[in-house]
């Protein structure tokens, strides 16, 4: 269940000033629950990945980039303030792509939870999802 394959997703900001089309191979959903990813988000990061040439941003206007450390930015609506994407410069052929931010149904399933031990207090991880402590190489499928 929930194998995402091979298809066409589609995704916007909550104002629409940055809307993107994903074709290809994306990978199910992997939460994250370190500190920056928290605060980010205002809970946690629940995020598929896509290899970069299968994403599209159609509409750009008010896209703007948060670098939060040399290699680390996240993509954002300077208009809404709605997160969109993250970026890493060791995965930097992938951009993962806030799940929130996709239109659906998209089929997709959380399968993990990383940086569990630094999830808030007040969340309790589902103890169906592969449960790892600390960060791992965030890899998809292609």
């Amino acid at each position: 269940m929930g194998d995402p394959g091979i298809r066409t997703f589609t995704g916007r900001c909550d104002c629409g000033g940055v809307r993107y089309r994903i074709d290809g191979p994306v990978r199910n959903i992997i939460e994250c629950h370190c500190e920056p990813c928290r605060r980010i988000s205002g809970h946690h990061l629940a995020a598929t990945a896509v290899a970069n040439g299968h994403l599209h941003l159609e509409s750009q206007e008010t896209l703007a980039w948060y670098q939060r450390t040399p290699t680390v930015r996240y993509g954002f609506c300077s208009a809404c303030s709605s997160t969109l994407f993250w970026r890493a410069d060791d995965k930097a052929d992938r951009t993962s792509v806030f799940a929130g931010t996709l239109d659906g149904p998209t089929g997709l399933v959380a399968t993990e939870a990383i940086c569990a031990s630094e999830a808030g207090d007040y969340y309790h991880i589902d103890p169906d999802l592969d449960v790892q402590a600390g960060d791992r190489a965030l890899e998809i499928p292609y």
